[in-house]
């Protein structure tokens, strides 16, 4: 597999004086030896990294909204930066379903958020990809900058696995997580084209590959989250000891593929705190009165019952258009009702 100097063999000496500041990587905490080491030697992509977990935790937090467990005890270390996942701390330390898709949206964030800056021209060790674009189709020819989301894949393997190098089960099952997060990018690259000509004639046409807006990943990796596949430890000795690896738990359900998510422990029900498992519960958590789904009070607040209380809220009303252009509204408060789980 090709890293990052066989990439862009001149990346290191361009930036290689940039390891000698030691504050800015120094100041993340819990950054095992290799990653520091990245760091230092490719500051520059660091905010891009940085910027791809958060993007990666928002997403989970829109996709879990209205689930018991919603994603709100992630931080922006979570999966990539800091000591995290360690069992006792929070709802992914155990190898369940959450924890698979946590480490599969952050490792996607991250490879987004590098090769979107890329192609931006935020980093100049990177560029527009020149390697996948194949002879144009039909009435429009290739231009613009195609994103080069094998770049920004590199560098979340080289840095999000760096911390998944043990021979143990939960190594094995974050590598596959995190490489089924990237590939969803690879997977929904799709042809973006622009028109040109007098009046939107579109006699030319330009295109190139980009990758969607990051919700289209969100959903795809929920879908995954949804379909995951259980498996189960395996134990048998190599040269080097004694190793882990999993398999499918079930021989009649059709085997994960590499852009699957796996797990092999149950999640909690998350109904209830639990410093164990870090669940916050679902006390005070809003719920959907009208919906007989995950969202809606009883399945949501666990069979306890909610408490509804009014709510003013002051909104934009009668908005008027004025030729031209503007709008203008009023001001109206109106009252709703707000439930909450007991």
């Amino acid at each position: 597999m090709l890293g990052l100097h066989s990439y862009y063999p001149n990346c290191q000496l361009k930036y290689s004086s940039l390891g000698t500041q030691p504050i800015l990587c120094g100041s993340i905490p819990g950054l095992v030896p290799k990653q520091l080491r990245f760091c230092r030697n490719y500051v520059e992509i660091m905010p891009s990294v940085a910027e791809g977990v958060k993007i990666g935790i928002q997403e989970c937090q829109h996709q879990f909204r209205g689930r018991r467990w919603n994603c709100t005890t992630v931080n922006d270390n979570l999966a990539i930066f800091g000591p995290v996942l360690d069992k006792g701390k929070i709802p992914q330390s155990t190898p369940t379903r959450e924890s698979a898709f946590v480490h599969a949206i952050a490792s996607a964030g991250v490879a987004f958020a590098v090769t979107r800056a890329c192609a931006e021209g935020s980093a100049t060790i990177c560029g527009c990809d020149t390697r996948h674009k194949g002879p144009p189709g039909e009435g429009w020819k290739w231009g613009g900058c195609s994103e080069d989301v094998e770049f920004g894949s590199m560098v979340s393997r080289e840095f999000a696995d760096a911390r998944e190098n043990r021979p143990d089960a939960r190594s094995a099952m974050n590598r596959h997580n995190n490489e089924a997060g990237r590939m969803s990018l690879n997977d929904n690259m799709f042809l973006k084209c622009k028109c040109h000509g007098l009046s939107g004639s579109c006699e030319v046409k330009t295109c190139w590959w980009s990758q969607p807006d990051f919700r289209v990943i969100g959903d795809y990796m929920k879908d995954k989250y949804d379909s995951a596949s259980e498996m189960v430890v395996e134990k048998h000795k190599e040269s080097r000891g004694w190793v882990e690896t999993l398999r499918p738990k079930y021989n009649y359900f059709k085997p994960p593929t590499e852009r699957d998510l796996v797990y092999y422990e149950s999640s909690p029900n998350f109904c209830d705190p639990n410093p164990e498992t870090g669940s916050f519960g679902t006390r005070d958590r809003i719920c959907n009165l009208t919906s007989h789904g995950i969202d809606g009070c009883d399945l949501l607040c666990c069979g306890r019952g909610h408490n509804t209380r009014t709510e003013k809220r002051k909104e934009k009303c009668h908005c008027i258009f004025h030729w031209c252009c503007y709008v203008s509204c009023q001001e109206c408060v109106r009252v709703y009702d707000v439930h909450t789980c007991k």
